[in-house]
């Protein structure tokens, strides 16, 4: 009998990355095609499963081996239908997808929130491994969480856990793309970061001023830019010590392009951490930098099929 085989996919707002995991994690094919929202989501899951039949095809994968499918995208989602509420990224509104995919690809087909399978995929062999009880915070456009204890995911009762981004942090801050003021993602996204470096004056070197250009400034000892990340820092401690707080976490992975500034972001955000959060979760809480990049979504996926 053929080894039991998880396809995982990982729906991005650009591409489309698939993968043929086995349940020790080893990825024996991966690939991506465009998302392509545009086509409508009937079109999507016909081409996602016809890239993901000649993909198996390719690397002489029997079909009958791949058990089932998981699936990460962004949005409001209906876990246990299957169903898209609301995918802005996508401009899907009301899509059964489970449905489509499970026609389509001949399979079973779980789903989940994007951040909720990256988090997922860190805690099974990225950087969360080995924990009880982990926060998953993604710094990009907003400030995303997911939260997985004993291994599996939190999602809530309307799979709104893990909404850190919009927790209100300064009641006189900016609006929010969710109506509310002050929210943590207006503070200390990858976006917010880069909106208020160029507000203080800075520029990029060459085109837009990007999150990694603030940080490089800010090492090199521009202090406009050290002072914009200390207050990014300075704030997004405090919105995870919310997190941690309420959840008592023995890990927060962070993860999203800004990790790449490395020790820069980490070491003082741990410290900033240890100031704001109860000293009893803080001394058990260790915050590291996700190690799975790009990976952890559709590893995540795949491992929504094995539980």
């Amino acid at each position: 009998m053929a080894e039991q085989v998880a396809l995982g996919i990982d729906v991005g707002g650009t591409n489309v990355k698939v993968a043929f995991v086995k349940e020790d994690g080893t990825v024996l094919a991966q690939g991506s095609i465009p998302t392509d929202p545009e086509r409508g989501p009937e079109q999507f899951a016909t081409g996602v499963a016809e890239y993901a039949k000649a993909l198996a095809d390719d690397h002489r994968l029997p079909w009958e081996s791949v058990f089932g499918a998981g699936v990460g995208l962004a949005g409001f989602l209906d876990v246990e239908k299957g169903w898209i509420e609301e995918s802005v990224n996508l401009h899907w509104y009301d899509v059964p997808m489970g449905e489509l995919l499970e026609k389509a690809l001949g399979k079973p087909v779980r789903m989940d929130n994007d951040a909720n399978v990256a988090a997922l995929g860190e805690v099974w062999l990225g950087a969360g491994r080995s924990s009880r009880t982990a926060l998953c915070i993604t710094l990009g456009t907003g400030v995303g969480a997911g939260i997985v204890i004993d291994g599996r995911i939190h999602r809530g009762v309307s799979t709104m856990a893990g909404e850190i981004g919009h927790i209100q942090i300064k009641n006189d801050g900016e609006l929010c793309n969710c109506g509310h003021r002050g929210c943590l993602e207006t503070l200390s996204s990858a976006t917010a970061l880069v909106r208020h470096a160029k507000e203080a004056g800075l520029v990029g070197q060459s085109g837009d001023l990007t999150a990694k250009e603030v940080f490089d400034l800010a090492d090199a000892g521009n202090t406009v830019a050290q002072s914009v990340v200390a207050d990014m820092i300075r704030w997004l401690a405090l919105g995870i010590s919310v997190g941690a707080n309420l959840l008592n976490p023995d890990v927060i992975v962070i993860a999203g392009g800004v990790v790449n500034a490395g020790d820069s972001l980490i070491e003082p955000l741990r410290a900033a951490f240890q100031e704001e959060a109860l000293l009893r979760v803080a001394r058990a809480c260790n915050i590291v930098p996700a190690t799975l990049g790009s990976q952890a979504g559709v590893l995540g996926a795949a491992r929504l099929v094995f539980q």
